[in-house]
């Protein structure tokens, strides 16, 4: 309250003449300043060798534009670092150097899927051009961006990051955590169409993911480049184009000619263009992009020789490992002149013309930060957390219900098969994906399901960024993925794309969800692997509905009820007990663990549930709860008794399987008890009860 009590007394509009003498030297600043002037002079120059931007089949429009679209990304950074000097903006990697990737826009249709790289703001910048947008609107979103406005149509105020459109996808600053999803909606959208399913991208789209040159030694991007050349091998339909930006330098990090020789190794067609060469690079994008467009397989574009004119960000400390002339060279090469020498040179404009448009674009630019900096922004925790996840939805399903028939009881991974079939036959946009799971998964819990649903129950590469990237890209073109991590353990193997599926709701104020659900196996007590298989650790971030469920019925129904929220765009992690697949008996051989299936297909758990079962009597006695999940569950029952006896206590036992919160019946439940004792299956340190009892508490 006192930040923004100060900042409605010292608004960017007012700090900007008392000012301007620190926001001149800035060399942002000095350097949009200089542009300016040799635009009004005529005195920039043609790049040596440039292709003639006629003979690249470019009009005059689109060079036009391409030139708007350049100057946008140049007045937005200069001002973003103006904002950032004066203490109203906060976001200021820069994107300046790489104007000229505003190019990569033409060859992308309206259907065609993009997550770009925070660097390539001059793509998103001519695209929203070409989709109808005034460019004052342009720049006002984006600046609503660089000050976490609260109107910011890509963040709501919680980040700064590119999109806007449709087909936009927000990226994160994770290093080439854009990659996998982006690989997932190309095999996505050609499974749904085969299907002949309603599909968000038509089957002649393509998608597109843009990185920096240091992001292709990251994890997500191999991971994303390896399924891309496994899809080619196996001959599934992928049309992804990969873009990296050269620039020779990852923040601190020269290049060292790595990218020359890394890519001989992508197993995909690699085309290269001069980033400092508009004609070139529009000729390498059609190509590029008319590849994967027409042979439905993934190539690379790589845009080489580009400057890094202002480092990485504000922060960046360039002189710690740049010469003072290597610093100079960088900030002098401007791509944009050289395309303004161009157009001029072939009749596209002239001169003053271009020097009256630069001055307008910061003057359009610094109005839309004045206006942008004086919205609201997010000042109380309730509202981010309300955008971490979708909204839940009401569940009321009406589907057809069979003759009710007498049900024998059998285990938790019968009713788990056939809950699954089920679900597959009665949602055609239901797709399993896992590690072996054609056979039947290491649990035989996908027993027999290829063989009724071959092109929906598919085997990936053993890695879990993989899988979980792709299941994203899968749930952004309309299917309704489940994924299945064959241990609990494996899912540290792609953990941040796991936080990355449960942040991008809260990351784009709920305009991009990606429910899915995880089937987390292999967790607690086991019979194999011991810690590096079935472990007992969760990772419960915000954005993440966990569930545990203790025996075969409420699994059913509690599926039943997870996939309709992750049809709606929550995460959902289903976590199951190695244990209890297979669990028979309580007591001896009792059969009491045994189930039978909940055959009314309507029939669902919603999360706010629990159950409880009285154990031992003794009228008068203080009334005691265990709490549970899980595996915890039967061993609780098993314990209450021998616990009741020797203290004389009314035991009973609390199925809470939501583990993400406690819910309402939970505290409902718990209110009626002495004595309560949470019994966490989960590592000390690591237990989502005694989370919850710290709340309640």
């Amino acid at each position: 309250a006192l930040l923004q009590c100060v900042r409605s007394f010292a608004s960017l509009p007012s700090l900007r003449q008392p000012r301007a003498d620190e926001v001149a030297k800035l060399t942002e600043s000095v350097s949009y300043k200089l542009f300016g002037e040799q635009l009004a002079a005529g005195s920039c120059e043609v790049p040596a060798g440039a292709v003639g931007l006629a003979a690249a089949g470019l009009g005059h429009g689109e060079v036009n534009q391409l030139i708007d679209a350049g100057m946008a990304t140049f007045a937005l950074h200069t001002e973003a670092r103006t904002a950032s000097l004066l203490g109203h903006g906060f976001y200021t990697i820069g994107p300046c150097g790489e104007e000229l990737m505003a190019v990569l826009a033409l060859s992308l249709r309206e259907t065609d899927a993009s997550a770009l790289h925070y660097r390539h703001l001059g793509t998103q910048v001519m695209r929203q051009l070409q989709s109808g947008r005034s460019m004052e609107d342009i720049l006002m979103d984006r600046a609503r961006g660089y000050v976490v406005s609260v109107k910011d149509p890509v963040s709501g105020g919680v980040h700064c990051a590119i999109g806007g459109g449709p087909h936009d996808f927000v990226v994160t600053s994770t290093l080439a955590s854009q990659a996998p999803p982006a690989v997932g909606r190309a095999l996505g959208s050609q499974l749904m169409n085969a299907l002949g399913l309603a599909c968000k991208m038509p089957k002649d789209s393509v998608s597109l993911v843009s990185v920096g040159d240091g992001s292709v030694n990251n994890a997500h991007f191999l991971a994303a480049t390896n399924l891309a050349a496994y899809a080619k091998h196996r001959k599934f339909k992928c049309p992804t184009v990969f873009v990296v930006t050269d620039n020779e330098v990852c923040i601190s990090l020269r290049g060292y000619g790595w990218l020359d020789e890394f890519s001989k190794k992508l197993g995909m067609p690699v085309y290269a263009a001069d980033g400092c060469n508009a004609a070139e690079m529009h000729t390498q994008t059609q190509q590029a992009m008319a590849f994967a467009r027409k042979k439905k397989r993934s190539c690379a574009l790589l845009v080489q020789n580009l400057p890094r004119r202002f480092g990485h960000a504000s922060t960046d400390r360039q002189a710690a490992y740049l010469a003072p002339d290597e610093i100079e060279s960088a900030v002098t090469r401007n791509p944009l002149a050289g395309l303004c020498a161009q157009a001029v040179a072939e009749g596209v404009t002239d001169w003053p013309s271009l020097a009256a448009r630069h001055a307008h674009m910061l003057s359009l630019t610094q109005d839309a930060f004045n206006k942008a900096s004086t919205e609201p922004k997010i000042t109380d925790r309730e509202a981010m957390v309300q955008v971490c996840s979708a909204p839940l939805q009401e569940v009321a399903l009406n589907r057809h219900q069979p003759p009710e028939k007498k049900e024998k009881p059998v285990v938790m991974r019968k009713n788990m098969t056939r809950c699954l079939d089920q679900e597959m036959s009665l949602r055609p946009e239901l797709v399993y994906i896992g590690e072996d799971v054609r056979h039947g998964g290491y649990y035989v819990v996908t027993d027999g399901l290829a063989d009724k649903y071959p092109e929906r129950i598919m085997d990936f590469p053993p890695d879990e960024t993989t899988l979980i990237g792709a299941a994203m890209g899968y749930s952004q073109v309309g299917l309704l993925p489940i994924v299945e991590i064959p241990y609990a353990k494996y899912l540290d193997c792609g953990a941040d794309m796991f936080f990355e599926a449960a942040c991008m709701n809260w990351l784009t104020a709920g305009t991009q969800p990606n429910g899915m659900v995880i089937r987390l196996q292999g967790f607690d007590r086991g019979v194999f692997g011991g810690n590096f298989h079935t472990h007992n650790m969760l990772h419960l971030p915000p954005g993440i509905d966990a569930v545990c469920y203790s025996n075969g019925a409420d699994w059913v129904r509690g599926m039943r009820y997870s996939l309709e929220q992750a049809a709606a765009g929550r995460v959902v992690m289903m976590v199951d007990c190695t244990a209890a697949l297979n669990l028979k008996h309580l007591h001896g051989r009792d059969s009491a663990w045994m189930r039978p299936y909940p055959s009314d297909p309507n029939d669902v758990l919603p999360w706010n549930s629990v159950s409880t079962y009285t154990v031992t009597e003794h009228p008068g006695a203080p009334r005691a709860v265990i709490v549970s999940y899980g595996n915890g569950v039967p061993l609780a029952l098993q314990a209450a008794k021998q616990i009741g006896e020797q203290h004389q206590l009314q035991v009973d036992v609390c199925d809470s399987p939501y583990l993400s919160a406690p819910s309402d019946a939970l505290r409902e439940t718990l209110g009626q008890y002495d004595l309560v004792l949470f019994a966490d299956v989960c590592k000390q340190g690591n237990a989502p009860l005694g989370s919850m009892a710290a709340v309640m508490h």
